[in-house]
């Protein structure tokens, strides 16, 4: 398919650090065409992650949605389907009646869902992009640069890299029929590449904001302007070679930050107090005897354990500390004066019952867990196991939450489970695009 000369604009930039390695009209506001969708899609995964609308959320279609235009997946007004079909359907084959209905369903129509991406834009730094859809289609207004595009795909990159793998799938299951990517001639010929958007109409011409990484190098090209699919896409492998020959070998890798939330308050319910991590914190017990020497560090790990499941690590670590502070001047004040201390309660607290041991026991062939992700900190990872346990309480309760640290970083686990509660656990998550995968014993 050839369409009329539209405007010609490119821009390249290292991935890793935002270094502009080539630009050309990189300022000059075109229509974006179907690229619009990488914004819908951001909307879509920071709705999700704060809990405004879930994947498994049946979306129902409106006459508005069913009435767009091709490219688009046949959905019919009135039908209910998951909004993980609609994000695969606008992502993979760009269907502009999945798109609306996406916007839809978060902000409840197309002028307020456009009034997000808007804010979001300004947010991430998009100066010179106006959105007034959520598909992309030609409409006076709705325009974007280059630039702009550029920075949108290294937010989708870098912001959700747990979505991201869905921009590099041939092929995928959209709920009523499976869908083909509009972007895996590209992706078939190229090394390297894994995504990330296509976009085509009359007035925009051939556009693709496209990533691929080599080694470790990744680059991102975005092209407006095209004259067709095949000479669109042999113009951007030809400026993503000159990204991975023009960038260094070794660069420090510096994500973009989030912008601010530009959504609705989550739910009640779907907040975490923190205060409870103080509440339920243990009280300073009596000194044990020679016998039991190791029964404060077992307490305190125990508290550490009751404590994280209500409040994220951060604030555990310093109640724990707070606690432990308490612990060490009773005992140091014992030694003193040979007089044995309560807790600060009228009656001595009793150790813990032996289920919080049993909780993290391994016997009965409870030696498997599974790995849900390495994170470059130890507070995401934690902060990832905590929101795992409470989307998935049903077959990770039970099992112990844990950090393990080695050189590539810090890898988020859940052990102490049988083999059967672990497969299981694991299809349940990846059925919600967690990354996921089993330990066995070692």
């Amino acid at each position: 398919m050839v369409s009329f000369a539209a405007p010609y604009a490119a821009m390249v930039i290292d991935a890793r650090d935002g270094k502009v390695l080539h630009s050309r009209n990189a300022d000059t506001r075109l229509h974006p065409a179907s690229l619009t969708k990488m914004m819908t899609l951001y909307i879509a995964m920071e709705a999700v992650e704060n809990g405004e609308i879930s994947l498994d959320t049946k979306v129902k279609i409106s006459k508005n949605a069913a009435a767009e235009p091709p490219s688009k997946l046949g959905l019919q007004a009135g039908q209910r389907i998951a909004l993980r079909y609609l994000i695969r359907a606008a992502a993979i084959k760009s269907a502009n009646d999945a798109a609306t209905a996406i916007g839809e369903a978060i902000e409840g129509s197309e002028a307020a869902f456009a009034r997000r991406m808007n804010r979001t834009a300004k947010a991430l730094g998009m100066t010179n992009t106006t959105f007034k859809n959520m598909h992309g289609l030609t409409e006076t207004g709705h325009m974007s640069t280059a630039r702009d595009m550029t920075t949108l795909g290294r937010h989708v990159l870098y912001d959700y890299p747990d979505y991201y793998n869905l921009f590099s799938r041939r092929s995928t299951n959209a709920g009523i029929k499976s869908v083909n990517n509009t972007n895996r001639r590209l992706l078939d010929a190229y090394r390297g590449a894994d995504g990330i958007k296509t976009g085509y109409t009359r007035a925009a011409g051939f556009n693709l904001v496209a990533s691929a990484e080599r080694g470790n190098k990744r680059v991102i090209a975005t092209v407006f302007g095209g004259r067709s699919t095949a000479t669109r896409n042999a113009k951007v492998a030809e400026l993503l070679d000159l990204g991975f020959n023009r960038s260094a070998s070794r660069v420090a890798l510096r994500k973009p930050g989030r912008p601010a939330y530009q959504g609705k308050t989550a739910p009640v319910g779907k907040t975490i107090r923190v205060a409870t991590a103080v509440k339920k914190s243990l009280r300073p017990v009596l000194r044990p005897t020679a016998a039991k020497q190791e029964q404060p560090s077992v307490v305190a790990a125990a508290a550490m354990s009751e404590a994280t499941v209500a409040a994220d690590a951060t604030v555990v670590a310093e109640a724990t500390v707070i606690e432990h502070d308490i612990q060490s001047a009773l005992l140091q004040a014992q030694d003193n004066t040979g007089v044995t201390l309560v807790s600060l309660k009228e009656e001595p607290t009793p150790p813990p019952q032996p289920k919080v041991v049993t909780r993290i026991s391994t016997a009965g062939g409870r030696h498997w867990g599974i790995n849900v992700g390495r994170y470059n900190s130890r507070f995401a990872a934690e902060k990832m196991l905590l929101k795992t346990a409470l989307s998935e309480m049903s077959t990770l309760d039970g099992s112990l939450r844990k950090v393990v640290k080695n050189s590539r970083g810090f890898e988020a686990n859940f052990l102490g489970m049988s083999k059967e509660t672990a497969d299981l656990a694991c299809r349940r998550l990846q059925a919600r695009q967690v990354t996921c995968y089993t330990l066995g014993p070692s």
